[in-house]
């Protein structure tokens, strides 16, 4: 079914194929009644730092009583009832999602959070969806393989805001909140740490597991708790505050909110354990995402850093040399591996990563192979790899793929999940070995 799907993408116009997933989507609109008109939809758009807002609102809305429903990339929730998203599809095909919404509608929910990707505003998977509430995280390198270039990608998510929201919430600190910004909203909340921004954190103190920041309103402010480590993560809190503002929840019940969440599975996520280094699982894809994680990571490293990651198959492929690039300028020991590469060939899409981390190193010391680089094609070897080199007070970390627990081969979704793997290597005992049997140059 992908492969002719992949064949009629080639021979057809795009307005074509855009005009049959608009078709679908009307359809499925009107198949299920328009459920989300039952319920304020909150929708959050960006490149990076959209589940974490999104399931930081869903605490805030809680703390305030309401029920809720969510769709994100990791994770859906109606009240109470909270399930994973092993789909690897951030918004659904209309027909599931309208039929999601509906369940939602039926199970009275009465706020619902929608994690828009740009290629779901594209396709029109969220067509028939009012929006009250719409929320812009920001705009990085990233889906370029779909979209003609950043203008497109901006663009794109434009869309979002121009079917006159209630509310519009976007990152002041954002270059592109400007464009944003112009779109008409009823009520519009720009937030950030600079101090142009309507809602700031200021006071910031930063530590490994956590981050202390005051909230400031233009009437009020309070002391933030937040169970989440680094700067973006202050973002994340912001955005969603906004959207408790806009609301017109109190100051205490966002604190509460956001001082409830303990960590957001596969998002800086510390795996515990009895050894005397710490290993941290992130789903940084992005050049910009990668780069704030290691920044973040970088502030409290005592010893080594040691990175495990590569680029998904089947995306922008201009991404897979910056991503690279990240690890050979920030890691002490870069281990490129396999991740998620669909139908293409999966050693080349390493060849692609491992060039950008020469290219990273070049301006200081170059790393050797098989010494502080290495290629290592099946991802467990890499991961298990890295906890062996591991000392005390180094960091072992593990991006790109988060708390997913299947990988793309193929047309095939095969399980696997870096949390699982780590605890199973964890619990065995490790033997003497050459460091790197499996690497190639």
């Amino acid at each position: 079914m992908n492969t002719i799907k992949e064949f009629l993408r080639k021979i057809l116009p795009e307005s074509w194929i855009l005009w049959t997933h608009k078709v679908r989507a009307v359809v499925a609109a009107f198949w299920y009644g328009f459920p989300s008109r039952k319920f304020k939809v909150v929708g959050v758009t960006g490149t990076n730092g959209k589940t974490t807002t999104c399931n930081l609102i869903a605490k805030i809305l809680e703390a305030a009583d309401y029920k809720v429903g969510m769709a994100t990339t990791i994770n859906f929730k109606i009240g109470t009832h909270e399930w994973k998203n092993n789909t690897k599809i951030t918004t659904f095909d209309p027909f599931a999602l309208q039929k999601l919404l509906k369940e939602m509608a039926d199970k009275k929910c009465q706020y619902v959070i929608i994690e828009t990707s740009s290629h779901a505003i594209a396709q029109y998977r969220n067509w028939g969806i009012k929006y009250n509430v719409v929320v812009l995280t920001n705009i990085t390198h990233d889906h370029l393989d779909y979209h003609k270039g950043m203008t497109d990608y901006r663009e794109t998510k434009l869309k979002l805001f121009s079917d006159n929201p209630s509310v519009s919430i976007i990152n002041r600190d954002d270059p592109s909140y400007i464009y944003f910004a112009k779109k008409h909203s009823k009520e519009l909340f720009l937030y950030g740490i600079e101090d142009k921004a309507d809602v700031l954190a200021k006071k910031i103190i930063y530590e490994s597991d956590k981050t202390n920041f005051s909230l400031l309103t233009p009437d009020s402010q309070i002391a933030i708790n937040l169970n989440l480590p680094g700067k973006f993560n202050i973002y994340n809190s912001l955005a969603a505050a906004c959207v408790g503002l806009s609301q017109n929840i109190s100051l205490n019940k966002i604190k509460s909110g956001l001082e409830s969440m303990k960590g957001i599975p596969g998002r800086m996520e510390i795996v515990r354990n009895t050894r005397d280094f710490t290993i941290i699982i992130d789903y940084a894809h992005t050049p910009d995402g990668l780069q704030k994680v290691f920044e973040t990571v970088k502030q409290f490293a005592k010893g080594e850093i040691i990175h495990v990651g590569g680029a998904t198959g089947r995306r922008d492929k201009t991404k897979r040399p910056l991503l690279g690039a990240l690890a050979g300028k920030y890691a002490d020991i870069a281990i490129v591996t396999n991740e998620d590469p669909y139908d293409e060939d999966p050693s080349e899409i390493i060849e692609q990563v491992a060039q950008g981390v020469i290219r990273g190193t070049a301006k200081k010391t170059d790393k050797t192979l098989g010494k502080d680089f290495y290629k290592i094609l099946d991802r467990k070897e890499a991961t298990e790899l890295a906890l062996s080199l591991a000392k005390k007070d180094d960091i072992v970390l593990i991006t790109g793929k988060g708390a997913e627990e299947v990988m793309a081969v193929g047309n095939k979704m095969v399980p696997y999940s870096d949390k699982k793997i780590v605890e199973e290597i964890l619990n065995e005992k490790f033997e003497a070995r050459n460091p790197c049997p499996q690497c190639y140059a």
